[in-house]
């Protein structure tokens, strides 16, 4: 099972523009490695869409392919206008869906 981290600040002024981090823990299997003690090629798993959403509305997205490597790192900027929380979605090919939630305080 993945598992996501997500680095957001704790406080900001109104209208800053502020760095969010974020990382997850997935193998990211291509398909196109052998197993070693088979000889068959490993099935594909990957996430392949990331989204962020600040209170509730949707404001950065991604769709990843086979070549985003292990463990997928992400930054981006938000504008930040009032308290709130930001909620963080991955999902892979098998129709697994993770997610972090991270609060900022506004003034």
């Amino acid at each position: 099972m993945a598992k996501a981290r997500v680095k957001v600040p704790k406080t900001a002024k109104a209208g800053e523009i502020i760095t969010i981090k974020t990382l997850i823990r997935h193998k990211m299997e291509s398909g196109n490695r052998k197993d070693k003690k088979t000889g068959k090629l490993i099935p594909r798993h990957i996430i392949d869409k990331f989204t962020a959403k600040y209170n509730g509305e949707k404001f950065f997205w991604a769709d990843w392919e086979g070549g985003v490597s292990a463990n997928p790192y992400c930054s981006f900027t938000c504008k930040v206008d009032k308290s709130g929380e930001f909620e963080f979605i991955w999902h892979d090919e098998k129709g697994e869906e993770y997610t972090a939630k991270a609060k900022i305080t506004v003034a």
